[in-house]
């Protein structure tokens, strides 16, 4: 209901193409084990058992070159039609996954008491009654909570000073029964009398969008499929404005909906021709636009039409496309405030535009390019624009008016930590809600009064198990990478836990798309450390943690700076005591997977285990397949091996799926999939798996597929929490720490 940096934050993360890494919202003395022997084999009596996938195979020819994919036939010809109906999965393919799944089982049962053991520690942690700090827009106050052993979330709202509740959405009552549920959003009408929201019953991501009336809860007899799931209403509460998917689930259209009409009358506002860019619609923060935006990781384009304008107005282009060059819009008075690379500002400037005139011809500098300080995004109030910036991977918040007299920063002094805006629905307000965190330290929200400096603790996360952050450590450390760039690490660990060689290493990272991953503290994570685990993320180029360079710099042909600063940092962290070579558990997701796969084949001697989960691995066959929902935009990212044949070559020859070695010993591996998982696809953990069985010595590799999920899992919170389980009950078992029991805290 509620978003962070502001109200088109949503809508900027499409046209960045952030990927996947979210937070995750699961979330005295410990004697740590000894590994005096090398485990690394702890499941390799059981490798003869696993299932055998058929080779059928198949040539695939580009640019003068032949690959042979014994496993082509795992993806299914109809993919379209199985993420709107899994039933319309292949036989031979579902009976191959669901041996896969049966081998998971039988190999793992022996942790399905730690896996236990993990969930009640991770649920003991929330407090499952928990609800977010109310949010005032008019005459309410809007929230959303949970219920003791609810699985979803409950939209709520209250009269603005005080009064009972009313409930909009109940996600418990409306999810039960369902085998998948995912909410999107419920938005609610400028008026206060409509919610529009969006759910999703399958795991891909077409979210259907209904209208209910919120005195009565009566149902408008409209549904429209095929959405994002977000409705943007007009000015008038009789409207909305949404995006539409097309059939290889590319948001393609954004359309008007008049409630009570037959969405086949829908009018089209505006349709992107071009398959690489994505599309999305938000409303500024002032309320008096929307903004349309389509982008990629290099270009973006934005057109806005009034919150009042009539079904049917044209949208007005604010300046056309350029490559190399993106921009992202807010709107305050007469001006439009655009966020920009333009003009070489590397880690971004701050225009602003008339409205009636914001062609590139009338952008003037508002704030300037400061080189090493990045402004990842900023929010227009009516008096103040908040931006957030981050130098060396540290951030801040800074505050200014309009004339930019008057400016200062807010920051905090732990070694690594994460702040966060939230905007709210309010744009004439005086008061600037953020939250604070750390890897130790539980999240605090505070309404900070922008004229007297002063801030109000609203909430800190309760931790009903007990949680001492006093018992932690969090570190920044820089480790040194083959070129020489300082790369930063985030530790946490125990202050008990020795920094001499004896604690195992879990090692984090992304690497992609410019996404941070921020030091957010996690409630899951916790029991790890609280085993003397050691937790390290590696905030590598291809992310940004440094700026925008730092992404530039682990991209297309630099992408394998990615790969060997990952390693780099697992050898310095190595050398340095925290974790031991050949023992180090490394993790990752989506194109953190690719993370994980690409380093294995880069230095499988480093490390103990690997989990990989929805993994980006078959790149090379992917980012060839221009009918796939993401291939056209994430050529910026990766290159167009179609086109290109140095784009192929150097794809090729870091693909996981196609350099496994034959001369090395691998770990023990599990990678994760979901059968309607449109970001990547199952097939492509399901072909990694097959191929390292065939082609690699070591393991054993495993397959666990979500037959009833999609790229991120279950949405519902606990079954949630019992997916990360396998996760860390497979690290412990490599670590050996099974039987370790974790450190107590004292009930909060």
């Amino acid at each position: 209901m509620l978003s962070h940096i502001s109200r088109l934050a949503a809508l900027a993360a499409v046209l960045a193409m952030a990927g996947c890494g979210p937070k995750s919202t699961d979330e005295t003395t410990t004697d740590t084990k000894t590994m005096t022997d090398p485990l690394a084999r702890p499941f390799a009596l059981l490798a003869a058992d696993a299932p055998a996938a058929e080779k059928r195979p198949e040539e695939i020819e580009q640019h003068g070159i032949t690959r042979v994919d014994n496993y082509a036939w795992l993806r299914d010809e109809g993919w379209q039609e199985v993420l709107r109906d899994p039933a319309e999965l292949d036989d031979d393919i579902r009976v191959h996954l669901d041996a896969e799944n049966t081998f998971y089982e039988a190999a793992t049962g022996d942790l399905e008491d730690l896996r236990e053991q993990l969930f009640e520690e991770m649920r003991g942690r929330i407090k499952e009654d928990d609800s977010s700090v109310p949010a005032k827009d008019g005459d309410y106050a809007y929230a959303v909570r949970f219920r003791e052993g609810g699985e979803y979330p409950i939209y709520v709202r209250t009269p603005r000073d005080g009064g009972d509740e009313t409930i909009l959405y109940d996600g418990d009552f409306e999810g039960e029964g369902e085998d998948f549920f995912r909410i999107a959003a419920v938005d609610h009408s400028p008026n206060h009398e409509l919610i529009a929201y969006g759910v999703d019953r399958l795991g891909s991501e077409y979210y259907d969008i209904r209208i209910r009336t919120i005195a009565s809860g009566e149902e408008y007899e409209e549904t429209i499929s095929s959405t994002d799931g977000s409705a943007v209403w007009a000015a008038d509460s009789k409207s909305f404005y949404y995006v539409e998917r097309d059939d290889n689930q590319r948001p393609k259209r954004v359309k008007h909906h008049v409630v009570g009409t037959d969405p086949a009358d829908d009018i089209l506002v505006y349709e992107e021709p071009d398959d690489s860019y994505f599309l999305g619609v938000g409303k500024s923060q002032s309320g008096e636009y929307i903004l349309i935006g389509v982008g990629k990781g290099t270009s973006s384009e934005y057109r806005y039409l009034p919150a009042d304008a009539a079904p049917g107005t044209e949208p007005v282009l604010i300046a056309p496309r350029l490559e190399d060059e993106l921009y992202y819009v807010e709107h305050h008075g007469d001006h439009f405030y655009i966020h920009t690379n333009a003009d070489d500002a590397v880690d971004f400037k701050i225009v602003r535009a008339p409205i009636e005139n914001p062609d590139r011809e009338n952008w003037e500098d508002w704030l300037g390019h400061e080189s090493g300080t990045y402004i990842s995004g900023f929010v227009p109030f009516k008096d103040r624009l908040i931006r957030l910036e981050r130098e060396n991977a540290l951030p801040r918040i800074v505050v200014t008016d309009y004339e930019q007299e008057d400016s200062y920063e807010i920051d905090f002094d732990e070694a690594a930590y994460y702040l966060g805006l939230s905007a709210g629905y309010e744009y004439d307000t005086d008061t600037l809600r953020f939250t604070y965190e750390s890897p130790s330290t539980p999240e605090q929200t505070f309404d900070f009064d922008l004229d007297t400096r002063e801030r109000v603790l609203r909430k800190t996360q309760e931790v009903p198990s007990g949680h001492d952050p006093e018992l932690y450590v969090v570190e920044r450390i820089f480790i040194t990478a083959d070129d020489g760039a300082e790369v930063p690490v985030t530790v946490l660990r125990l202050k008990s836990t020795p920094v001499d060689g004896t604690a195992p290493l879990l090692l984090y990272g992304y690497g992609s798309y410019g996404s941070t991953i921020q030091a957010w503290f996690s409630t899951s994570i916790l029991s790890l450390v609280d085993r003397g685990v050691i937790y390290a993320t590696a905030h590598i180029r291809g992310g940004a943690a440094k700026g925008r360079q730092w992404y530039l710099d682990g991209k297309l042909e630099k992408k394998k700076n990615s790969f060997s600063d990952f390693a780099n940092a697992a050898e310095e962290l190595q050398e340095r005591g925290y974790g031991r070579k050949g023992e180090t558990v490394i993790y990752g997701g989506s194109a953190g997977g690719l993370l994980v796969g690409a380093t294995l084949n880069l230095r499988p001697d480093l490390f103990g285990g690997a989990v990989a989960a929805v993994p980006f691995v078959d790149v090379i066959t992917t980012i060839s397949d221009a009918d796939l929902p993401l291939t056209p935009p994430e050529w910026v990212e990766w290159g167009d091996p179609i086109n290109d044949p140095e784009a192929y070559a150097t794809i090729a020859a870091y693909s996981p799926y196609d350099n496994i070695r034959d001369d090395v010993e691998y770990p023990p591996l599990l990678a994760t999939g979901g059968l309607t998982d449109y970001r990547v696809t199952y097939w492509e953990p399901a072909k990694w798996v097959a191929r390292m069985r065939e082609e690699a010595s070591g393991g054993p590799f495993f397959l666990k597929m979500n037959m009833e999920a999609g790229h991120a899992g279950s949405a519902a919170r606990f079954e949630r929490m019992k997916e990360r389980t396998h996760d860390y009950a497979f690290a412990l078992k490599i670590f050996g720490l099974t039987e370790q029991a974790p450190v107590e805290h004292d009930a909060g």
